[in-house]
């Protein structure tokens, strides 16, 4: 995947400081050291539109998600307590942002439509591809705690030692949050496909 390129800050040099932690340049950068923000952004900028390529599946999309994340993330700076690591802080950020902007194109109905067709090998193709669609869909219904963990689950692939790593809740908890998730998407996914019955 290509590199994003740093746009949101226009006027700001590159400039690297490598013998800065990213907690210091958190601590500048809530002074209102844009520099110092614009080498955060530079250190996770891929990692962050790798995340929401993962949700958006386009890349125009993901460098938009990308840049709002970290939009969103200056603005919500002041807040950061800093009780966990900026990376994981930017993967929630991240992750409420791709979520918001999937829940509004839903709502827009701009989500791609498959069509359906007869009982040829293709149509099971297409019939298998808009099921996956429809529980993407689902996904974004469900409660933004289990939206984010189903999604770096499944769509970004995570073990689970790594998302409750990421939610900074205990694996214990984790996994009482997945069964919940997922027993959660399983009515919403009924209840979706009930509806395409209907209106079909």
């Amino acid at each position: 995947m290509k590199s994003l390129a740093i746009r949101s800050w226009p006027g700001i040099k590159e400039v690297s400081l490598p013998e800065r932690t990213d907690k210091e340049l958190v601590r500048m950068a809530k002074k209102g050291d844009t520099e110092a923000y614009s080498e955060l952004v530079r250190r996770h900028q891929q990692v962050v539109y790798n995340l929401s390529y993962r949700y958006m599946r386009n890349t125009a999309l993901a460098e938009d998600m990308a840049q709002e994340a970290f939009l969103k993330g200056f603005r919500l700076l002041k807040g950061f307590r800093g009780d966990c690591s900026f990376s994981t802080w930017m993967y929630r950020v991240t992750g409420s942002v791709c979520l918001t902007e999937i829940a509004r194109r839903k709502r827009r109905n701009e989500t791609e439509m498959l069509p359906h067709h007869g009982g040829s090998v293709e149509a099971v193709d297409v019939q298998k591809k808009d099921m996956a669609e429809t529980v993407r869909r689902c996904v974004t219904r469900l409660p933004e705690k289990y939206a984010t963990i189903v999604t770096l689950y499944y769509l970004k692939e995570m073990s689970y030692d790594e998302i409750a790593e990421i939610v900074e809740i205990p694996l214990g908890t984790l996994k009482t949050w997945m069964y919940r998730a997922r027993k959660e998407l399983r009515i919403i996914v009924e209840e979706e496909l009930g509806d395409a019955h209907e209106t079909g």
